[in-house]
């Protein structure tokens, strides 16, 4: 069985938890992950205390090359999604992946 979470598993979570038909909650999800995707496109920077901070950065022109190749390739400059977990996220998944090792 695969370990990938799909945001249909996310939806049926959420609507599990909150009596939500799964038909709003995919419209609250789809419209949180817009506002995130919106915001940080336009250089805001989103704060979710407790979960952690979704911004973006811009990465300078530089030369790179191809793995397979070895070939020279140019980076343009380019703005970046960053997500950086809060503290208490961080502390949540170390405790549950040091806890899967012992199983």
């Amino acid at each position: 069985m695969a370990n990938n979470v799909t945001k249909a598993n996310i939806v049926d979570e959420i609507a599990k938890a909150t009596g939500l038909t799964k038909i709003e909650t995919k419209a609250v999800v789809d419209g949180v992950l817009t506002s995130i995707m919106n915001a940080v496109s336009n250089g805001k920077r989103i704060e979710l205390r407790g979960f952690g901070v979704f911004k973006s950065k811009e990465r300078k022109p530089r030369i790179a090359r191809n793995p397979k190749t070895g070939d020279v390739v140019p980076l343009e400059k380019r703005i970046v999604p960053i997500f950086k977990p809060s503290p208490e996220f961080m502390k949540k998944v170390n405790h549950n992946m040091n806890h899967k090792e012992i199983e």
